[in-house]
C-alpha cells in the first residue's frame, strides 16, 4: 500500500460499534493511546474488521482541525 498521507499510525482494533450505517473503530496505537473513527458500515464490513485485527488510522493535515476556546 503506498499513500501520500505521512502520520499514519499502526494498531490494533480495540473496540466495534456498529449502527445501522456506520462503525465506529477504536485502534490502540500504544499502550493506553486509542483513536477512535467513525467509517460507513459497508467499508468496515469490506476491511473485514474485528477486535484484535492489525489496521491503520492515516491523517493528512487538510483533514485536521484545531480549535481553542
Amino acid at each position: 500500500m503506498e499513500i501520500s498521507a505521512r502520520n499514519v499510525f499502526n494498531g490494533k482494533v480495540k473496540k466495534l460499534v456498529t449502527g445501522i450505517v456506520s462503525t465506529e473503530v477504536t485502534l490502540e496505537i500504544a499502550p493506553d493511546l486509542e483513536i477512535t473513527a467513525i467509517i460507513s458500515k459497508a467499508s468496515a464490513e469490506r476491511l473485514g474488521m474485528a477486535e484484535g485485527k492489525s489496521a491503520y488510522a492515516l491523517f493528512k493535515a487538510s483533514d485536521v482541525l484545531i480549535g481553542v476556546d
